[in-house]
């Protein structure tokens, strides 16, 4: 069942800016072609205007004072089963959201860190990543992870293999430890995990990181996540009481 706001359930039903944010959000970025099939449009334009409403919801991370959006922008999954024409469509989409609002963003402040195996990729996306990754924004006013022929499976298999490579004793081997191998070793996990789009699974997203992430599930499709929509899942939130087990 989806996390739908209920007036009445709710102990307030007022944001509140200035206590319990989340500071790590995640979004599994659901529903672009379905919004244009909807409107009788390509699914092309469905990812297109699916990937220029990442700005939007950045902006309303920021202005909320979340630091650390991570977005799941193709799955690993997505590049083996989707057709050779949506993936490549996909990418270049990557070359124009870099070039136009990317470079952009991190020349206002924000820090971005693409998640995700190269291996695989086109050259100019490898070239894409490995520019992004040369950029080091000093005090970032926020953090955003772009998750890119990704997978959580595949993440926590690389780290094991990863730490076999170091020699490390598997006596000596803890969380704290695997976790530094991971794509996100420095970060905290995120607090809420949002999904658009009435689908209920994580989808291979973060599954490590996500053990004890409040989960957000919407109908709202992708393109049509605005802010209002965002600021509904903050308040959602707010209204949990999160027990990490106790």
């Amino acid at each position: 069942m989806a996390a739908k706001i209920d007036k009445r359930s709710l102990r307030s039903n007022k944001l509140d800016l200035k206590n319990n944010i989340p500071s790590h959000v995640a979004i599994i970025m659901d529903g672009n072609r379905r919004w244009a099939r909807e409107r009788k449009l390509s699914e092309h334009k469905g990812h297109e205007v699916g990937y220029n409403n990442l700005e939007q919801t950045v902006e309303t991370a920021k202005a909320l004072g979340v630091k650390i959006v991570t977005v799941y922008a193709l799955s690993t999954e997505n590049v083996k089963e989707r057709s050779k024409r949506e993936v490549l469509g996909l990418f270049n989409l990557l070359r124009k959201i870099y070039l136009t609002k990317l470079k952009k963003m991190m020349e206002e402040g924000i820090e971005i860190e693409v998640l995700g195996e190269p291996v695989g990729l086109p050259s100019f996306v490898k070239q894409i990543i490995k520019e992004i990754g040369k950029k080091r924004v000093k005090n970032p006013v926020l953090k955003l992870n772009i998750a890119f022929n990704y997978g959580g499976k595949r993440e926590i298999l690389l780290a094991i293999q990863d730490m076999i490579k170091s020699k490390i004793s598997p006596k000596s081997v803890s969380e704290k430890q695997l976790r530094k191998y991971l794509y996100t070793d420095d970060q905290p996990d995120p607090e809420l995990m949002i999904r658009t789009g009435g689908k209920y699974r994580l989808s291979n997203f973060l599954l490590w990181q996500s053990a004890y992430s409040e989960l957000y599930f919407t109908d709202t499709l992708w393109p049509d996540f605005d802010k209002n929509e965002f600021k509904k899942a903050i308040l959602w939130y707010q209204n949990q009481k999160r027990n990490f087990g106790k």
